[in-house]
């Protein structure tokens, strides 16, 4: 090899060498921008349980409500929120005050964003109405979030003066309610299952408006329906509530339905588990004879009929299944769980019932 060749081969060596180390460090930066942005679009901490009280100004761009959140540890970057909100098209972000959870991603965080926060600073802390609960459990919810005691907000469920001010304003929700008799709570059923936030000036009423105002929202688009299937909202809404406790899949839920309807139809007691135990005011796994013996008019064990109301307060889709009930046709009138696997069975004569109960153990 020449001398002249020499250098030339060294120089050739050092740029591949440079050309590598350029690729190895593209390739280092490539793979920690990808992390970086893939972990920024996960929750920040997704154990987090703790309310953050986020202030979004009228006017806010987009990169300045990623800025907010950011600073406030509910999400990692502002910069990766306002990629994704981009990227995505979203818009229409509202101005307020909101209730994060650092567990929260970012289509929650921008759901939330878009359907707008209050317009009063909240407290951080928020009383949840889930799917099936009894306004006794809504108390101990609204005991434990807020400041008002549930003794206080069961005092306010038996105010006449108040459940007549709220029928005047909501007439198509609550007018048939009013008109049942014997019954525990007129807003029973009428409290929609959602997440309320506590502001610093809500009075206990205008918390509870909220939740009567979030029931006329959501059922109102189903009236009609619940008129032309021969219903008051009362009698759909007490069905709606067995059909919450007693079915977990909505194939099932409108099966019962149909079993209700059928047993309706032929003048028999649901007796429904549902309704002893709102009687006896408990809860239990098993019914004895004197449970369903009970002198309640909320036992259906005894009392034909729907009874004087809901049982809780129960879901759009339990309303659903009570509009649009499934095999009528096929003559059930009776229907048991697998309590083991959740199955239910569905039978045409109590002979039939009593052999699948005992082919279950139950």
């Amino acid at each position: 090899m020449t001398d002249q060749k020499r250098p030339k081969k060294e120089a050739n060596k050092i740029v591949r060498g440079v050309i590598i180390a350029v690729v190895a460090l593209l390739i280092i930066i490539g793979f920690l921008g990808y992390n970086y942005v893939n972990s920024s679009l996960q929750p920040l901490n997704k154990d987090a349980k703790t309310n953050i009280v986020v202030k979004v100004p009228m006017g806010s761009s987009n990169s300045e409500i990623g800025a907010q959140l950011q600073k406030n540890k509910v999400i990692k970057s502002a910069t990766v929120f306002n990629y994704y909100v981009k990227a995505h098209n979203y818009s229409g972000f509202k101005a307020g005050y909101y209730s994060f959870k650092a567990s929260m991603t970012l289509d929650q965080i921008i759901s939330m964003l878009q359907k707008g926060g209050s317009s009063e600073s909240i407290t951080g802390k928020r009383v949840v109405v889930k799917e099936g609960v009894t306004i006794d459990q809504i108390g101990d919810s609204i005991e434990k979030n807020t400041k008002f005691s549930k003794a206080k907000f069961l005092e306010l469920m038996k105010d006449k003066n108040y459940i007549k001010e709220l029928a005047a304003k909501y007439p198509q929700l609550l007018s048939s309610s009013v008109a049942s008799k014997d019954v525990r709570y007129n807003l029973e059923g009428y409290l929609f299952p959602a997440t309320y936030d506590v502001t610093k000036k809500m009075t206990l009423k205008s918390l509870v408006n909220s939740m009567v105002a979030k029931s006329n929202q959501e059922l109102t688009p189903y009236y009609e329906e619940i008129k032309k299937n021969g219903l008051t909202v009362q009698q759909a809404l007490t069905l709606s509530s067995l059909i919450e406790r007693e079915g977990v899949t909505q194939k099932d839920r409108q099966k019962i339905s149909g079993v209700f309807f059928n047993r309706i139809d032929a003048k028999m007691p649901l007796q429904s588990d549902i309704s002893v135990m709102y009687a006896l005011n408990t809860h239990k796994k098993s019914l004895t004879n004197k449970d369903t013996s009970v002198d309640s008019p909320y036992n259906l064990y005894v009392n034909a009929g729907y009874g004087p109301g809901p049982f809780n307060n129960p879901s759009v889709s339990s309303l659903k299944a009570v509009l649009h009930p499934t095999q009528r046709d096929k003559d059930y009138l009776y229907f048991v769980a697998n309590l083991k696997t959740g199955k239910v069975y569905y039978s045409k004569t109590y002979s039939q019932h009593l052999k699948t109960n005992a082919s279950l153990g139950q």
